[in-house]
């Protein structure tokens, strides 16, 4: 590979890929990718691959592993011939010594380049000609270690350059014998024939093992580089692989951001699902895949409410989850693989996974609480991989938040239409109030302002005594009134607190209705148990329900009660009244057109709390209020 190749191959690696063609190279398998482990050649801004690393280090190991060897040998050599271990020798040691100790500095630092790989080239084969010189020449012991920078080229550039190296260091050889043998061309040829046919015969045996092991080197190299090859491919395959998850999710995500539907939310899942499968399988076909949402009804059996593939009988079936595998996906709340799913005993009962050969089934869960399961089915074995699986669980989570996004919204406009409700029903209650009291008052009072006029001008006497009666009528209405207002906002019960406000209550019922009498039993300690909403809620609770016993009950007396018991606060409104039937009141309540009954009971749960009401008819009734004991607002 040229340089040039070389570049454009590195121009392609690091260009950012579309979509269109990630999918495409992904499904064929094909990829180049930048190496798994590189280092930056400082001197000129190339890379070194995990593969060159390692060739390297094998380099920087064999050229210790031949230094220890040379003084190894010579050592030996010297003292069965007992001479002196020699000078050139010992230089040559010493300089490969420090050369590959700054080698390995050079490859620790990350600043090996090419340049210095060559000077590193050239300095082996000095120093194994020099050795081989220095040991005594042609019939030294160290004629092998020329194979050492054989080795190292044919590892280090390709074929063609080993070759040169083995040519080189064998015409070296060559020459080395040619002049330590003081051949010469003027010697009759069968002489010189015979003293140079061994020196002649050791390097073509050196040629020969040369070029030998070039080609061994050149075998390790490929399979070096074959290695790298498959790292880069497997290394692009895991970061396409997470590049679709990434974009499948953001997909889904942003779609399901967008909308706050319950319905849209389970469609997107299946969308996504049936988008993710066509990225990540293998082959070129296309898959029609099976795909059902199950979600937990009120009979905690599961019901399809969305799906994909499947026949209008199969839409309208009640999995019980309680074998097979969806009792399996709840229990371990795991995803669970399944092949042959006609087999199982909840999924036989799909007619559409008839046609399937493998199922995966992934739990619809948000901590200890389980919505239900997608279900997918493949016509295809071996579909759902397991990357693929990592894709359906954070497919799963994200439409599980949306999902709970989604109920909390239908929460929300529920409660919003439910105050709506309640905001109407009071200006209905006012304006039912206003028309049957002062309304009605006032409309009396200018009647007989006009009978008054008439009395004026005929009995001046007995105008008098009308003028009496309409100035009561008159306060009584001011006081119907102040009473509303009262209701409205109590001001007393925001700056005294409960109790005064329900003895104010009292005091304004008292003053317009003498029955019932109301009796107060408050206890201080417990209204100081309850915060400023608790404290509200007790407050319009009784105003309610004495409304309504003022309105309906006929009672003589009424007893509002407020004590703690245990951890709560219990407020009682009692009168003996005429009582109802209150599981008929409930069972036409629908009905009906005042919401008071609900109202009591709503108020109530706002503050974490509780209504019971308890009456027959002839034994009055009794309101129940059980609030948890709250601290009250600094």
């Amino acid at each position: 590979m040229n340089k040039k190749t070389i570049r454009q191959k590195r121009t392609q690696e690091n260009a950012p890929p579309s979509d269109k063609t990630t999918a495409k190279t992904h499904r064929k398998r094909t990829h180049t990718s930048a190496p798994k482990t590189v280092q930056r050649d400082q001197s000129t801004g190339a890379t070194l691959s995990e593969s060159e690393i390692k060739i390297e280090s094998l380099f920087i190991s064999l050229r210790w592993l031949f230094l220890l060897t040379v003084a190894g040998i010579i050592g030996i050599n010297t003292m069965f011939r007992d001479e002196e271990f020699p000078r050139a020798i010992v230089a040559l040691l010493i300089v490969g010594g420090v050369a590959n100790i700054i080698a390995t500095i050079t490859l620790f630092k990350n600043a090996m380049s090419k340049g210095i790989q060559n000077v590193m080239l050239i300095q082996d084969i000095g120093l194994t000609l020099g050795f081989i010189a220095g040991s005594g020449g042609n019939e030294g012991p160290l004629l092998f270690v020329s194979l050492i920078p054989i080795v190292t080229a044919s590892l280090r550039f390709r074929r063609l350059y080993g070759l040169i190296v083995v040519l080189g260091v064998v015409i070296a050889y060559w020459n080395i014998a040619w002049n330590q043998q003081k051949f010469s061309t003027t010697m009759p040829l069968n002489e010189l024939t015979l003293r140079a046919l061994p020196y002649l015969i050791n390097g073509m045996v050196l040629l020969l093992a040369g070029g030998a092991l070039s080609q061994i080197g050149v075998r390790i190299k490929q399979a070096l580089i074959t290695e790298r090859e498959k790292q880069e491919r497997e290394a692009q395959t895991a970061l396409e692989s997470a590049h679709q998850k990434v974009r499948l999710i953001f997909e889904l995500a942003s779609t399901l951001s967008a909308t706050l539907n319950y319905e849209r939310v389970l469609e997107a899942a299946l969308d996504v699902s049936n988008a993710g499968l066509r990225e990540f399988f293998s082959g070129d076909k296309e898959i029609n895949q099976v795909g059902m949402i199950l979600l937990f009804g009120i009979d905690q059996t599961l019901y399809v409410a969305k799906a994909r593939g499947i026949t209008s009988q199969d839409e309208r079936l009640r999995l019980p989850a309680q074998s097979g595998v969806l009792a399996e996906a709840i229990e371990k709340t795991d995803p669970v693989v399944i092949d042959n799913p006609r087999e199982d005993p909840e999924l036989a009962k799909i007619a559409a996974m008839y046609g399937c050969k493998q199922a995966i089934v992934v739990p619809l869960r948000a901590g200890f609480e389980s919505y239900g399961l997608l279900v997918l089915g493949s016509p295809e074995p071996e579909t759902y991989s397991p990357d693929f699986q990592d894709l359906l669980v954070a497919i799963c989570n994200q439409a599980v938040m949306a999902i709970q996004n989604a109920n909390l919204y239908q929460n929300l406009m529920e409660e919003k239409d439910r105050l709506v409700t309640v905001e109407e029903d009071a200006r209905k209650k006012l304006a039912r109030n206003l028309h049957d009291g002062p309304t009605q008052t006032i409309a009396a009072i200018a009647m007989r302002l006009n009978y008054i006029r008439m009395l004026v001008e005929r009995e001046p006497e007995k105008s008098l005594e009308e003028l009496k009666q309409l100035e009561e009528l008159a306060r009584k209405t001011t006081k119907e009134i102040r009473q509303m207002l009262f209701t409205l906002r109590p001001l007393i019960l925001e700056t005294q607190g409960l109790i005064p406000a329900l003895e104010q209550l009292k005091q304004k019922v008292s003053e317009t209705d003498p029955l019932p009498v109301i009796h107060l039993e408050l206890n201080k300690e417990a209204e100081s148990l309850l915060n400023k909403e608790a404290q509200g809620a007790v407050f319009y609770i009784t105003e309610e329900a004495t409304t309504n016993v003022r309105k309906y009950a006929k009672a003589k007396n009424l007893w509002i009660r407020l004590y703690q018991r245990g951890m709560n606060v219990i407020a009682e409104i009692e009168d003996d009244g005429v009582g109802f039937d209150v599981a008929a009141m409930e069972a036409n309540y629908a009905n009906r057109g005042s919401l008071g009954m609900m109202n009591l009971r709503e108020r109530a749960m706002l503050v974490k709390g509780k209504t019971v009401i308890k009456s027959a008819p002839g034994q009055g009734t009794k309101v129940t209020v059980t609030i948890p004991i709250t601290m009250p607002d600094e």
